[in-house]
């Protein structure tokens, strides 16, 4: 990872985090946990929804922890990509539906000479 752009994940963050926000830190766990636990979808589904949610954010922490996560779930190298696959998909299916703002600007203003 870049460390000049992204630090390396230490005990001392953490412990900083902590210090800094023991009881939001403290409640945002336990949502994460009850989160990401077996419900109306399955664990594995739900690392599998974080990995492809994680590249769509561009989330470097969170493309390692859930792609790491989705394996200890079970999830194969090929269901992860395909994942991956479904979040680019939609990401750029964003970017083609959001033409739209832009072909009602255009018919909004005068073309530029």
């Amino acid at each position: 990872m870049d460390t000049a752009l992204y630090p390396e994940a230490t005990p001392e963050i953490a412990k900083k985090r902590e210090q800094l926000a023991h009881e939001t830190l403290t409640a945002w766990r336990a949502f994460s946990r009850q989160a990401f636990a077996d419900g109306a979808l399955p664990s594995k589904t739900k690392e599998l929804i974080a990995v492809a949610v994680a590249h769509v954010t561009q989330c470097p922490y969170c493309i390692r922890f859930h792609t790491k996560g989705a394996r200890a779930k079970g999830a194969s190298d090929n269901e992860i990509m395909e994942a991956i696959w479904v979040a680019a998909e939609m990401r750029a299916g964003a970017a083609v539906a959001h033409s739209a703002l832009a072909i009602d600007a255009m018919k909004e203003s005068a073309p530029s000479k």
